[in-house]
């Protein structure tokens, strides 16, 4: 663990992607303190300033623009993580399948992911939610259909690269079952690829998810930042806080979390440890 923080705390500004995304994880945990109620409560004049009577103004109903921001980091996080976390799963399950059955399996497995990824993403992301209703369920659901196709591919090219080491040969020889295999020998050893992947894959949930809300596919009755942006975009020209402060928000999260995925790959890539 020592070793591993070292390597990290070499990339100054994976450092800083870590503390800007702390500080987004602190906002998003102190959100019922900070802004209290409803983040859809009417707070105050319509239009107000920033830096006025509220920090952020308000907005063109007279909601409080901090508020909606506190409480949509919470939800920008939740989707992000829930959604990847179910993606790797089911990119990991299928993926590690195809790479260690090969033969018959690998070619029907790699097919079905073949032609998920030759869906524009976040397309079917819309058809998806459009279908099954605006909730955050159905965004969840939407962003890991179009997500673990790349784990899945990910988790095929390790396990066939594994499987034909000598110590995955013993174990196959010696009659271990395949499933002590996979999860006990193999799984451990490809998880540092997959963790760099999936905290790339945060980033690009909380993209999708805010980019479903500034259509108003998502949930209407949860705040979040893309809903903000959507909110305010009518009129950017007379309230621009109203788009410019959640965008900055939306920016300084993913920027974040693609500089933490840099700095994992850095701590974790055997082949960048020199």
């Amino acid at each position: 663990m020592a070793a591993f923080s070292r390597r990290y705390g070499r990339n100054r500004a994976a450092v800083l992607g870590l503390c800007i995304l702390g500080a987004v994880v602190l906002l998003a945990l102190a959100a019922p303190w900070i802004s209290p109620g409803s983040p859809f409560r009417l707070a105050g004049k319509p239009l107000s300033p920033p830096f006025g009577e509220y920090l952020f103004g308000t907005d063109t109903l007279g909601r409080d623009v901090a508020a909606g921001i506190t409480h949509g980091a919470r939800t920008s996080l939740l989707i992000g993580l829930v959604a990847t976390a179910m993606a790797v799963t089911v990119g990991t399950v299928l993926g590690g399948l195809a790479g260690f059955y090969g033969g018959v399996v690998d070619d029907l497995l790699m097919r079905v992911t073949e032609f998920f990824q030759t869906i524009p993403a976040f397309l079917f992301a819309i058809v998806l939610v459009a279908v099954l209703g605006s909730s955050l369920s159905s965004t969840v659901i939407a962003i890991t259909v179009v997500s673990w196709p790349a784990v899945a591919r990910l988790v095929r090219g390790e396990f066939l690269g594994m499987r034909r080491r000598d110590f995955v040969q013993a174990c196959i020889g010696l009659g271990m079952p395949d499933a002590r295999i996979i999860f006990r020998h193999i799984l451990p050893n490809c998880l540092a690829p997959i963790i760099v992947l999936a905290s790339l894959m945060v980033a690009t949930a909380i993209l999708i998810e805010s980019g479903l809300s500034f259509l108003g596919l998502s949930d209407p009755n949860v705040m979040s930042w893309g809903f903000q942006v959507g909110a305010g975009r009518g009129v950017l020209r007379v309230a621009w806080w109203l788009c410019a402060i959640p965008g900055v928000a939306i920016l300084l999260t993913v920027l974040a979390i693609n500089l933490v995925g840099e700095g994992l790959n850095d701590a974790l890539n055997p082949r960048l440890r020199r």
